[in-house]
């Protein structure tokens, strides 16, 4: 096996859940005129048709993709497949998928993302181009975090696929004879799978359940959002050359796209010859995905997510490290915090205490002197994916009656960037606006009436929309107890006291698992053994 070595060390971080990166971050890492390279394939594929995927039998070519930029169309089309050519192609594909042992589909997949190595840069350009993040995140998201999701997948099922003998001589000691029979153990896949994309990170949320799927021998068709096509597609485009390469059907891998106007996701979620699913997006469609009969679905849905303020050493600091959180990527990550749940008391620091009015004030300064930062303020911002968003945040503001404290920044190299800063809004429990998740750069200091209300009301909304993070910030060791076996009992994980450059929204491969799977926010975990278990079913045959 080429790549054991490599198995075996991605094993090791997954069952250590020690810093591991499989593929650096840092872009310095890369060849020197990577960046340059990168940015002129971008830019090559922009008003053309996008090259690389295997088009046969298309229906023409499609896409509608708008930079939140440049706010222009990037005009790169792709060739458009009807739902039943997919699945047939998918289908007849698994055939020959299936019957590779999986060290062979290990190595496969690792060269994959290899290939998909070589193109990290071009990806970042992508992906900046398409939702609106920073290139270094961009670069980072897409590129070798994504890779690094995808290692994970390919590790964990190595492991899982191979967790027991493939055959052996069972003997029985029957008293004047021994009971003799020959048994094989083959881990048989389902079939063809299904892999809906989101529009934020079109890459870091689908890599996993599409290399988690091969691994475990199934074929896999990906369906990103009609808005964020092109990163996903030079991911699909190296992993088709790589099977082409291998003698292996490109349709082994193969993407579904489609416009917001005629959508297809449906009509394949609801083949009965697509077996599993994997959604990243809104709750309200993951809850259709989930309910739909016959299939095993892994969701990544909204979710509610909560700081919870009862102490701390240094307001400065603390300020400072959420207001970063805040304006990562204008709070588009399903893992930014939204409800601060503060007393009405205030709270207690080491510099003395805080009102309630303090500390909201204290975090919109906060989020301002970042935004208008020329050196970070855009860059940390980004632009807004889409007008949706954007909508959402006018309308919201609107209804609060007043105008917040928020910040007017332009970005140096694209004056027409859709931008919006985070608004930090005070607001009292008793209200409902903040009850439901307002995706985007909004915050809501809620205003409780005490620290176990605090407790109470991010428990309860974990429980009842669902939760990805949770904040505290406490000096008081039997609060902080308290907070983590309360919101754990939520199946939401706590970080504690957070500044300087660890961030709660940020989840490291290898390490940090994504979405517990346990409360509304999703039902499947990036990545733990059942991700990868339940895309086959041992089987055991008996010879006598």
């Amino acid at each position: 096996m080429k790549h054991k070595e490599r198995i075996e060390r991605a094993l090791l971080a997954l069952q250590e859940r020690t810093y591991y990166a499989a593929y650096p971050e840092n872009p310095r890492a890369y060849a020197e005129d990577a960046d340059a390279r990168g940015k002129e394939a971008f830019q090559k594929q922009l008003s053309n048709s996008f090259s690389g995927i295997s088009d046969d039998g298309n229906l023409g070519y499609i896409g509608e993709e708008v930079s939140p930029y440049m706010m222009v169309g990037l005009g790169v089309q792709y060739p458009k497949f009807s739902a039943s050519i997919l699945v047939e192609r998918a289908e007849s594909a698994h055939k020959e998928w299936k019957r590779i042992d999986v060290e062979r589909r290990a190595d496969i997949l690792i060269d994959m993302l290899d290939a998909v190595s070589e193109r990290f840069f071009e990806l970042g350009y992508a992906t900046m181009h398409t939702t609106g993040q920073s290139f270094m995140m961009s670069f980072q998201a897409s590129g070798p975090h994504a890779n690094d999701r995808a290692m994970e997948s390919i590790a964990l099922g190595y492991n899982e696929l191979t967790r027991y003998a493939s055959q052996v001589d069972w003997v029985k000691n029957m008293g004047k004879f021994d009971l003799t029979i020959k048994k094989n153990f083959k881990p048989v896949s389902k079939g063809v799978g299904l892999v809906i994309g989101c529009s934020t990170f079109p890459t870091w949320n689908t890599v996993p359940g599409v290399f988690a799927n091969l691994i475990a021998g199934n074929t896999t068709i990906v369906k990103p959002h009609p808005k964020s096509v092109l990163p996903i597609a030079i991911v699909v485009a190296e992993m088709q050359k790589v099977l082409v390469n291998n003698g292996i059907s490109p349709y082994t891998i193969q993407l579904a796209v489609d416009l917001t106007s005629a959508p297809i996701t449906k009509e394949l979620a609801e083949h009965k010859r697509v077996k599993l699913i994997d959604y990243t997006g809104g709750s309200t469609f993951g809850e259709y995905i989930e309910s739909l009969p016959g299939k095993t679905v892994f969701t990544e849905k909204a979710g509610v997510n909560s700081v919870i303020m009862e102490s701390m050493q240094d307001p400065k600091a603390v300020f400072g490290n959420l207001a970063f959180s805040f304006s990562l990527y204008s709070g588009q990550m399903c893992t930014a915090p939204q409800n601060i749940f503060v007393p009405a008391e205030g709270i207690k620091t080491a510099e003395g205490h805080l009102s309630y009015d303090e500390v909201v004030s204290g975090l919109s300064n906060a989020v301002k002197g970042l935004a208008e930062n020329p050196k970070m303020g855009a860059f940390v911002l980004g632009a807004i994916q889409n007008d949706t968003t954007r909508n959402r945040v006018v309308e919201t503001l609107g209804a609060q009656g007043n105008a917040p404290l928020t910040a007017e920044v332009s970005h140096p190299e694209f004056p027409d960037a859709r931008l919006q800063t985070p608004t930090v809004i005070g607001i009292d429990a008793s209200e409902s606006t903040w009850k439901h998740e307002c995706f985007g750069p909004l915050v809501f200091v809620v205003k409780t009436e005490s620290k176990d209300h605090s407790l109470e009301l991010a428990a309860e909304m974990s429980t009842e929309k669902g939760a990805i993070t949770c904040l505290c910030y406490s000096t008081d060791e039997q609060y902080m107890n308290a907070v983590e076996e309360t919101m754990n009992a939520t199946f939401t994980p706590v970080s504690f006291n957070f500044t300087g450059a660890a961030f709660v929204n940020q989840h490291a491969a290898f390490s940090d698992f994504h979405v517990s799977g346990g409360n509304p926010s999703g039902n499947a975990t990036f990545t733990d053994s059942l991700y990868i278990n339940r895309r086959f079913v041992w089987v055991g045959n008996r010879f006598a």
